[in-house]
């Protein structure tokens, strides 16, 4: 399989074809590998004076370098990133919830219980009533107050995936071939 030195694709095989390798950061020593040496130089890692590093894609999404508008610079050989991540109390802007609530009159009310006919004690043939009980007064009594809705519940970290949908293959970058002419 011909290709450009230093070219890097996706392989769909479980082995590396010839003048290939995988992109799996190992160290090649600049004696065996001068042109390819010329291109990478130690963008990877390395000592620059005997080795360098492939690219390590091993679990990696590749994200290309420079800047977009609006968005963070990446330089050639940047990695980072986390497969998990945890959010804290402290990174979630504070929220609030509508709490709506209507207190009856403001104003006294009074009421009276009638005594029911032949419906208490100490009914005598007459039909007059002796009540068990006095009536009771069921008013309203006037009340004010302020009720508060505060926020709730503990921050209990934990860990939450960052990892998208995936589908693994291996990166492989040649070794050997053509060098990749200049513009």
């Amino acid at each position: 399989m011909d290709g450009v030195i230093g070219y890097t694709t996706l392989f769909a095989g479980n082995f590396e074809p010839y003048n290939w390798a995988y992109c799996q950061g190992q160290t090649i020593a600049i004696q065996r590998n001068t042109v390819l040496f010329s291109i990478l130089g130690t963008t990877y890692g390395g000592n620059g004076t005997t080795n360098f590093k492939l690219p390590d894609l091993q679990g990696r999404a590749v994200i290309g370098a420079g800047q977009g508008p609006a968005l963070s610079p990446y330089s050639l050989g940047d990695d980072g990133g986390t497969e998990t991540m945890v959010i804290t109390s402290a990174q979630i802007p504070l929220h609030t919830h509508p709490f709506a609530y209507k207190i009856a009159q403001d104003s006294a009310t009074s009421a009276t219980s009638a005594v029911t006919t032949n419906n208490a004690y100490g009914e005598d043939p007459s039909g007059s009533n002796t009540p068990f009980t006095t009536p009771a007064n069921v008013g309203l009594k006037p009340f004010a107050g302020n009720l508060t809705m505060a926020n709730a519940g503990t921050n209990t970290p934990a860990p939450i995936s960052t990892i998208n949908p995936y589908l693994a293959l291996n990166y492989i970058i040649c070794l050997a071939g053509s060098f990749p002419p200049r513009q």
